[in-house]
């Protein structure tokens, strides 16, 4: 079992204004991140949508190398928060995959619609690409929307 070293600061409760001031650091430095690479660029989205570049599917495939070994290392490992907790991932049950089929299609849909991912919204509109504050809040008004209909939806 692997147990990360929790330095004294940390073991104590964090001020709620530190862990924001926190957050917002890393928010701003991630994106950053997605503005220097390029991945929230309409040109390189609508590239990849038209298969004329391989910039994106490299990034979105080295995400998911980084995301599975992360996964397997943490279950092997049993590697453990900072808090002490253990890091549990509850196993998928995917079923016949339907929902999957129907999420993706209508977040693929509103990725090539808007030309944004809904990850980097933030970041163009930080970037003074104010207009995507009209998708920022379709992808509030959608997630309102599931929320409320999920009650009702065939999970």
């Amino acid at each position: 079992m692997v147990t990360a070293a929790v330095a004294p600061e940390l073991r104590t409760p964090t001020a709620p204004r530190q862990r924001v001031l926190a957050y917002l650091l890393l928010g701003i430095v991630f994106g950053v991140v997605l503005t220097k690479s390029e991945v929230v660029s309409w040109f390189r989205i609508q590239e990849m949508f038209r298969f004329q570049s391989f910039h994106m599917y490299g990034v979105i495939g080295s995400a998911w190398a980084v995301a599975a070994t992360s996964v397997a290392l943490i279950r092997r490992l049993k590697v453990r928060a900072l808090t002490g907790e253990e890091i549990a991932i509850a196993p998928k049950a995917f079923g016949t995959g339907r929902r999957y089929w129907i999420g993706g299609t209508v977040f693929g849909l509103g990725w090539a619609l808007t030309g944004a991912c809904p990850g980097p919204l933030v970041a163009l509109i930080g970037s003074g690409a104010t207009v995507f504050v009209v998708a920022v809040l379709a992808a509030v008004a959608g997630t309102w929307l599931y929320g409320v209909l999920r009650p009702h939806l065939p999970h």
